[in-house]
C-alpha cells in the first residue's frame, strides 16, 4: 500500500480550524455526502482518499465534514472545517483552500465561511469602514451619494468638468468609472490630477468634503505606483477591481501605511462567481466577506430592478455580509448600482435604510442638463 510507504509526521497543529459552507448539486443523501468528501481531499492534500497516511495528515489536515443538511431538491449544504495552518497565514493560500481545485467542478458553489479569531487578527480588513468613511465625509444620518464619471473617449479636461458639477451638486463620492485607466484620450496621471483639484475647487465654494476616487486597476507591477500617484495629486480614495486585478493587491493596499486611502470595491470580472446558483460563491461571501477580508471599505454590485440579474434577495444578502461579526473587522458600505434612476430613489431608501451608498451614473444625466441641479435633488430625495 502506498500510504503505508509514506511518512506519518507528528504535525503540532494547534486543533483551530475554519469553516466553510458549500453548496453541493447532489440528489441523495449517499450522493452529497461522497461529494462533501471529494470537496475536503480536493481542497487540502488532492490524494486519493484510501492512500492518505494515517496521523495528522488524515486526522486534521484532511478537510472534516461536520454538517451535511438539505437544501431544496437536488442541493445540499455541506459544512467543511479546515485545520488553520492549511491556510499557511496568507490570504491567498486562504482563497486555495476555500475554493480553488473545486472552483473548477461544477455543482459546487461557496455560500460563507467562519474564521476562528486567531485567523481574524491576520487581517487588517477595511481601514475606514463605514464609520471611518463617514468622518472623511463629514456625513451622518443619510446614505451617501456615488456617481462615476463616464463616458470613455471624454477627455481629462471633461471628466474635470463633470467631477466639479457633481460634486458641486452635493455628491459625495466622485469615482472613475471601471473603464478609465491610462488610456490616450484621457491618461491616468492628467485625469487624476484635473479631478481631483475639481473637486477640491467645489468643497472650497460649497463647504462640503466630497472625494474622487480614480481607478488603480492596473498591471501587477503598477497598482501601488498608481495609488501612490493618486494620492499624492489629491484624490480623496481609490477604485479597485480585484476581479481584474486580484483580491490580495486590494489588501496589499488597504494595508499599505503609504497609501492610507478609503477603497471601493468593483465587481468588474466577478460576474461568473455569483450568476449561477449551482457553481460560484455566494454574494454574500463575494461582495461582503471576502472584500472585508481584502480591505474594501465599500462594495459595488449590481442593484436589484436595473439592467442586471441580481434579486432582491440577494442584494439583501450581500448587505447581511457586509456587517456581519467578522471579529474586529469594520463593517462596510454596501453600494448598489447599475442603472438606478431618480425615480427609485424612495423605493430603495426603504429597502436599504441609511447605511448605504447610493451610486447613480447614468440617471443623473436624465433629469435635464443642469447636473449640478439634478444632483441636488438626488441628495434631497434622499434625506
Amino acid at each position: 500500500m502506498l500510504n503505508a510507504m509514506l511518512p506519518n509526521p507528528k504535525l503540532h497543529l494547534s486543533g483551530e480550524r475554519f469553516a466553510v459552507v458549500y453548496r453541493l448539486t447532489a440528489g441523495s443523501e449517499a450522493e452529497a455526502k461522497a461529494r462533501a468528501e471529494e470537496v475536503a481531499l480536493e481542497q487540502t492534500v488532492e490524494f486519493p482518499g484510501s492512500l492518505v497516511p494515517p496521523g495528522d495528515i488524515a486526522q486534521q489536515i484532511v478537510g472534516r465534514i461536520e454538517a451535511l443538511e438539505p437544501a431544496g431538491a437536488g442541493a445540499w449544504l455541506a459544512t467543511l472545517s479546515y485545520a488553520v495552518e492549511t491556510a499557511g497565514g496568507d490570504f491567498t493560500q486562504f482563497l486555495n483552500v476555500l475554493f480553488g481545485n473545486s472552483s473548477i467542478k461544477p455543482g459546487i458553489r461557496v455560500e460563507r465561511f467562519t474564521l476562528p479569531a486567531s485567523m481574524l487578527a491576520q487581517y487588517r480588513g477595511p481601514r475606514f469602514g463605514r464609520a471611518g468613511l463617514r468622518a472623511i465625509l463629514n456625513v451622518a444620518g443619510r446614505p451617501l451619494l456615488c456617481t462615476a464619471l463616464k463616458p470613455m473617449g471624454l477627455s481629462a479636461r471633461e471628466l474635470a468638468d463633470l467631477a466639479y458639477r457633481f460634486a458641486l451638486g452635493g455628491i459625495d463620492i466622485i469615482k472613475d468609472d471601471h473603464g478609465l485607466a491610462d488610456q490616450p484620450f484621457s491618461p491616468f496621471a492628467e485625469r487624476v490630477e484635473r479631478c481631483a483639484e475639481a473637486v477640491a475647487r467645489a468643497n472650497r465654494e460649497t463647504g462640503r468634503k466630497a472625494i474622487y476616487m480614480p481607478n488603480v486597476t492596473a498591471p501587477a507591477g503598477l497598482v501601488t505606483e498608481r495609488a501612490l500617484q493618486a494620492k499624492a495629486a489629491g484624490a480623496g480614495g481609490l477604485l479597485f477591481c480585484p476581479g481584474i486585478a486580484g483580491l490580495d493587491a486590494m489588501r496589499t493596499l488597504a494595508d499599505d501605511d503609504r497609501i492610507g486611502l478609503p477603497i471601493m470595491s468593483h465587481p468588474a470580472f466577478q460576474g461568473p462567481f455569483v450568476t449561477s446558483r449551482e457553481n460560484g460563491i455566494s454574494h454574500y461571501a463575494l461582495f461582503g466577506q471576502l472584500a472585508r477580508l481584502a480591505g474594501a471599505d465599500a462594495t459595488i454590485y449590481p442593484n436589484f430592478g436595473g439592467r442586471f440579474s441580481f434579486s432582491p434577495e440577494e442584494c439583501r444578502s450581500i448587505v447581511a455580509g457586509c456587517e456581519v461579526v467578522m471579529g474586529n473587522l469594520a463593517p462596510i458600505f454596501p453600494t448598489p448600482g447599475g442603472g438606478m434612476s431618480l425615480e427609485r430613489i424612495p423605493e430603495l431608501r426603504e429597502f436599504y435604510g441609511r447605511e448605504v451608498i447610493f451610486l447613480m451614473g447614468g440617471g443623473l444625466f436624465q433629469g435635464g442638463s443642469d447636473l449640478a441641479s439634478n444632483c441636488r435633488r438626488f441628495l434631497e430625495m434622499i434625506r
